[in-house]
């Protein structure tokens, strides 16, 4: 705007020039004439008055033209040249200026895009050199991710302030809870950047601290800390943390007793199970050791008494003994009871583990053929199926029926086979010979376990419970061969999905940032904090339609996080929202979402609930936000949830990095500042793309001196499009 009102003022200076010196060029030959002259000259003039004045304005129009085709050639071009030199500068190497306009300007985009092509090319050997440098960091960082994603246990790591600056899968999902939305998402709290407060007391860390500084300030050899906290879902947590010391102060505080701290290092492990079992455990100690007191106490008397009178009547002789017979009848099945309730409380004690199923099918055979003698083979199996189970019960189980198939019915071999059908892994147990009765495996199912030389006092079925599973008798009539087969339910393989091998020269995972050992933590005075300082959630949504006032709904919501200048891609959040209301059929063009997709989804009181609180303590990023924050602002009345968060628009932003572009779309900017559009119109992938072009824009901002937040809300607040209500 402010461009358009000096090009107005400056063109009004020109032509009101251009007007003052032909009338002072008028008036000085006008005075150069004779008087008679002068007089005959009016005479002529006179009676044409108004059609020079026409003429005047005329030629002031064309003048004017002509000076507006000038300036939108030469100074907007000259514009737009810099503009793209500070893009190619601060954020798209790449990006090259386009050869138009007048010769002279052509010529000055060939030579700044062959200056930008030699820079480019400088960058890119520099780049190289910088890299072969830091290739054994990187190896060490990238061995350090990989170690920590296949840890067994949680890791945390703070700064002073409470950050997390480092993570595990298991701290994020196994330990802390499910990233669902049904299971109450404290596993969404943990992120790069975030406060651990969300998930600890905090009274209960500052005394842990604290305990922990006393003991290094007393020099002792192991200053850690152990406690226990239980998260939303009910689970209890122990802590093991330790301190995390830099390494000048590592080596002083011995000395001088300096204790403070970088930040501290917490393990954590999910001890529910172990406290219900031990729990069970004491109760049946307790119950065994006072039910068995006066049962042995009445035994112990009755022997005393018969070994002190041997000579005593028969009749006395014969009760004691009832006694004696009695009090041992009651201690056995007290003891039996105990052995039975003592194996309910070990079923709860298999750990169930993700696994393939052709790894347990492998480890069953290898066992069947070395403790039975039983040769096996394989014909059909998908190596694809994964399972959720205890792999040494279940190979227990199949060892177990092929014992009992050799031993009771002759079986010499046994075959294999593994296929899916819908979400079922099916594990078939073939054999040739003689059919089975669905009594006998009935039977096999509630005996304990033996085979191979191995007791255990867990049945089958007490297996195929535990797994979730079903044990079905059938014969394949074409083949004439009786199978057992197990139907498995299967699982999606997050280990997978979370813990890919990390391969030397790919980007480090962001799990990670040991920068944020140094950055301040999120305080409400943002205005005088840089750009590159903050921690951002960038945002999308999906609607029914264009008009929340008229009653259109939130479908989808996106967003990404960005801390300390990085877009961590592993800490999405995406959800999908029934609307309780039919899509607008132009809207569902564009996203792709139809109706049935919406079905059975969460409504949006739960999903902006979840949301608000995976934006905590962040700066909210959108492209036309305006809208997407209309669209919540609407429902604050509904569901009680307020986005208070401050925001940046990257549509408002381009207007004020590049004025004199013809467009400020999101494709638009994403090609200028080389940025690749993918998934676009999905809420996450528009989110994704987003999160990029403001990364790229924050060094741009710098170039025209905007670094702080502040500068940022000042230089949007006066762009045209931030005018715009929805």
């Amino acid at each position: 705007m402010r461009d358009n009102l000096r090009f107005l003022l400056v063109l009004g200076i020109f032509l009101t020039l251009v007007a003052v010196l032909l009338i002072v060029g008028g008036y000085g030959v006008f005075h150069a004439l004779e008087p008679d002259q002068q007089r005959a000259l009016i005479s002529i003039l006179a009676p044409h008055g108004e059609l020079i004045a026409e003429i005047g304005l005329l030629v002031l129009a064309i003048l004017g033209i002509a000076f507006t085709m000038a300036y939108q050639v030469y100074v907007k071009g000259a514009l737009k040249v810099a503009e793209g030199i500070r893009i190619t500068l601060n954020a798209n190497p790449g990006h090259r200026l386009a050869t138009v306009g007048p010769a002279e300007l052509r010529s000055l985009a060939q030579a700044v895009n062959e200056m930008a092509e030699r820079g480019e090319l400088l960058a890119q050997d520099l780049e190289a050199k910088v890299a072969q440098a830091k290739a054994s960091v990187e190896e060490e960082k990238n061995r350090l991710a990989a170690l920590m994603s296949e840890l067994s246990q949680g890791v945390l790591v703070c700064n002073a302030d409470g950050r997390i600056l480092l993570y595990n899968e298991r701290a994020r999902y196994a330990l802390l809870g499910s990233s669902d939305l049904s299971s109450a998402g404290t596993a969404a709290l943990i992120g790069l950047g975030r406060s651990i407060f969300a998930i600890v007391e905090r009274n209960l860390l500052a005394h842990a601290l604290e305990t922990m500084r006393a003991r290094l300030e007393k020099n002792e050899a192991d200053p850690i800390a152990q406690f226990v906290f239980t998260t939303r879902t009910g689970e209890f947590i122990r802590v093991r943390m330790a301190l995390v010391l830099g390494a000048t102060k590592a080596a002083s505080a011995p000395a001088d007793g300096q204790t403070d701290s970088d930040g501290f290092v917490m393990t954590l492990e999910n001890i529910t199970e172990t406290f219900e079992v031990d729990t069970t455990r004491d109760m049946l100690l307790q119950s065994l050791t006072e039910g068995s007191r006066a049962a042995l106490a009445n035994i112990r008397a009755a022997v005393e008494t018969l070994t002190a009178y041997p000579d005593c009547e028969p009749i006395h002789r014969d009760r004691f003994l009832q006694v004696i017979r009695e009090e041992a009848r009651m201690l056995s099945g007290k003891l039996d009871k105990t052995s039975l309730d003592y194996a309910d409380s070990l079923k709860t004690r298999w750990p169930l583990e993700e696994m393939l199923a052709v790894d347990a099918i492998a480890a069953a055979r290898r066992r069947i053929e070395s403790r039975l003698g039983l040769a096996t083979l394989a014909e059909v199996l998908d190596d694809s199926l994964w399972i959720k189970a205890d792999s040494y019960t279940l190979v227990q189980a199949l060892t177990y029926l092929a014992g009992r198939l050799k031993d009771e019915y002759g079986v010499q071999d046994i075959c294999f086979n593994l296929t899916r059908h819908a979400r079922i892994a099916e594990l078939d147990l073939l054999w040739r010979g003689s059919p089975l009765s669905q009594r006998t495996l009935s039977e096999w199912e509630m005996e304990a376990m033996r085979a191979g030389g191995e007791d255990s006092p867990l049945t089958l079925r007490d297996v195929i419970d535990r797994l979730a599973a079903e044990i079905v008798y059938m014969v394949d009539q074409e083949r004439q061969r009786s199978l057992i087969r197990f139907l498995l339910p299967t699982v999606k393989p997050t280990r997978v999905a979370l813990g890919a091998p990390v391969r030397i020269g790919e980007s480090r995972p962001e799990f990670y940032d040991f920068d944020l050992f140094h950055q301040a933590g999120q305080t409400p005075e943002l205005d005088e904090r840089l750009l590159s300082e903050l921690a951002y959630t960038v945002f999308d949504t999906e609607t029914t339609g264009l008009d929340p006032a008229a009653g259109d709904e939130i479908i989808s919501i996106g967003a990404v996080r960005i801390v300390n200048n990085r877009l961590l891609r592993f800490e999405t959040y995406e959800q999908l929202i029934d609307p309780g209301r039919p899509i607008v059929a132009m809207s569902q063009t564009i996203h792709g979402i139809s109706n049935k997709m919406l079905r059975g989804q969460p409504t949006v009181d739960k999903v902006l609930a979840q949301f608000h609180e995976y934006c905590q303590d962040t700066v909210l990023v959108g492209h036309n936000a305006a809208f997407d924050m209309r669209f919540l602002q609407m429902k604050e009345a509904q569901t009680g949830v307020r986005f208070t968060q401050p925001v940046l628009d990257t549509l408002l932003l381009s207007g004020v990095l590049h004025p004199n572009q013809s467009s400020h779309a999101l494709e638009a900017i994403a090609e200028r500042l080389g940025v690749t559009v993918v998934a676009r119109h999905t809420a996450l992938g528009d989110a994704l793309v987003t999160g990029e072009v403001f990364l790229r824009m924050i060094p741009l901002l710098a170039a025209h001196g905007i670094r702080t937040f502040g500068d940022a809300r000042e230089a949007t607040a006066k762009s045209l499009y931030a005018k715009v209500e929805y």
